[in-house]
């Protein structure tokens, strides 16, 4: 999905609105989609309370609660200038709400959701009296009080194309913006204020296709994930072969062998130093062999996962990996140490087109030390115009680039994932991908959606916080990730 400007954006509201669109009835469609999303995501009800400027984004977050009351929440709002001050259209979906200001939160179980409707794309600046007020008592719910701030098409202060937030800006959790993400949103700096970012598609909002970095999302990649024929059996779901593991990271191997597993793989097998104790589900196979790199490359695999916890090799071992990784065409995941060993030997030149790297900005620094600094899309787009290979690059906004495609962002997941053995059940779940026949850059693209979308499942379909979640979580959630992508929920 392309992203665009608020010039663009605007133009694109004027030709519907020409063609015959009506405002209102485009404005109740993006309410509804809004608050569609937050059901998704939040299946308990709760609480919201809008936090209403005058413009007819305000409109749009009235049209949620309408929606979210309807679902049985408790809904309030949270005003700063006189109805008579607002939109037309607000105006309306006030007397529609049927609700003056109420000045206290609603208490109850279930999530807070704060919705920030104070400022448009169209602002300039954080947001000033009287709603800087309002601004802050956001803040002070969220830091305090476990309030969840939901940006509505933005963070109120964040401007739209630069991505850049004036002191005093709202910071969101997540932000559903409508039509098409705004340019700015995307940006580096504005990840901290963005939080995880989802999209309400309105065909007559929707962008035409352009040489721009893309967010990825159900709707721009439908074809990723197809139905399985009826008579699908376990070969026709791929082979994976892992090489991963050494003494004391044997989890590592057993977290990217699971995520190859949970990803789809029809048969898994995990190639391991004699004596290493990792003790993987019995779906996968455990083949112990001091010769496993041999063993591995020789196998009938469809794909190869190398590097989770692999340790640092003697130099005969990374000899023999780096000659089959030159002479093999079968696709490869090369994540973590492998990832390590071919930027201590400067051997970056091993990257072809069927491999799939997967670093976090410290392995990405020390394969490219003088792209590391550069924002992350740039980084990216000029490492693969080096080597041939698809880069999936982590990060809070996973980039995924490769030669002769437009870069993509993934949106999902949450700072929750900052634990380890995350990569290694990214890595599986890629490797899984890959051997289902689907291209580097669609694996990776899909492989980083459906992690996030686990991780997040797992707050909300579970018992898990941001501050315990564990590799093993996301791994136990990617079923529903899975049937979310397929469903567009999204």
């Amino acid at each position: 999905m392309s992203p665009v400007t608020v010039a663009e954006m605007r133009a694109l509201e004027d030709a519907a609105f020409r063609t015959g669109t009506d405002p209102g009835e485009l404005m109740d469609r993006a309410g509804r989609g809004i608050a569609r999303r937050l059901l998704d995501h939040f299946p308990t009800p709760g609480r919201a309370v809008a936090y209403l400027g005058k413009g007819n984004n305000a409109g749009d977050a009235l049209v949620v609660l309408e929606e979210l009351r309807h679902h049985g929440w408790r809904i309030a709002l949270r005003v700063a200038h006189p109805a008579t001050e607002c939109s037309t259209l607000t105006r309306q979906r006030l007397r529609r709400l049927g609700l003056d200001e109420i000045p206290v939160i609603p208490h109850g179980p279930g999530p807070l959701l704060l919705l920030d409707a104070l400022l448009g794309i169209g602002a300039a600046g954080a947001p000033r009296a009287p709603l800087d007020r309002l601004a802050r008592e956001m803040a002070e719910q969220r830091r305090n009080h476990g309030g969840i701030v939901v940006g509505i098409d933005l963070p109120s202060g964040l401007d739209a194309d630069t991505g850049e937030a004036a002191d005093g800006s709202v910071v969101a959790d997540l932000t559903i913006t409508v039509g098409a993400p705004k340019s700015g949103l995307l940006r580096d700096a504005a990840t901290g204020h963005v939080g995880r970012l989802l999209v309400v598609p309105l065909g007559e909002l929707t962008p035409p296709a352009r040489d721009r970095p893309q967010l990825a999302t159900p709707e721009s990649f439908p074809a990723l994930l197809r139905p399985r024929p009826h008579d699908f059996h376990k070969g026709d779901a791929g082979r994976i072969a892992v090489l991963a593991g050494s003494p004391g990271m044997s989890g590592a191997a057993t977290l990217a062998a699971n995520g190859a597993l949970r990803g789809g793989a029809g048969l898994v097998s995990l190639f391991l130093d004699p004596g290493n104790p990792a003790a993987p589900p019995a779906e996968i196979m455990v083949r112990h062999s001091a010769r496993r790199i041999e063993h591995a490359f020789d196998s009938a695999a469809d794909a190869f996962v190398i590097g989770p916890g692999l340790g640092t090799l003697n130099e005969p071992h990374r000899d023999t990996l780096f000659d089959r990784l030159a002479d093999d065409v079968r696709p490869v995941v090369l994540d973590a140490d492998a990832l390590n060993l071919i930027a201590a030997a400067g051997r970056a030149d091993l990257l072809r087109p069927h491999h799939l790297i997967t670093p976090h900005p410290g392995e990405f620094s020390r394969l490219a030390p003088d792209l590391a600094d550069l924002p992350r899309v740039d980084a990216a787009t000029r490492f693969v115009g080096r080597h041939p290979c698809t880069l999936l690059l982590k990060g809070a906004r996973t980039v995924i680039a490769a030669p002769g495609t437009n870069p993509r962002l993934n949106p999902t997941g949450h700072a929750g994932m900052a634990s380890g053995g995350q990569g290694d059940v990214l890595a599986g779940v890629a490797g899984a991908l890959l051997g289902s026949g689907l291209a580097p850059v669609d694996a990776a693209t899909l492989a980083a959606w459906l992690c996030g979308r686990a991780a997040e499942r797992a707050l909300t379909h579970g018992d898990e916080s941001e501050q315990s979640l564990t590799a093993s979580d996301t791994l136990a959630h990617l079923g529903g990730a899975f049937r979310d992508w397929r469903e567009r929920r999204r």
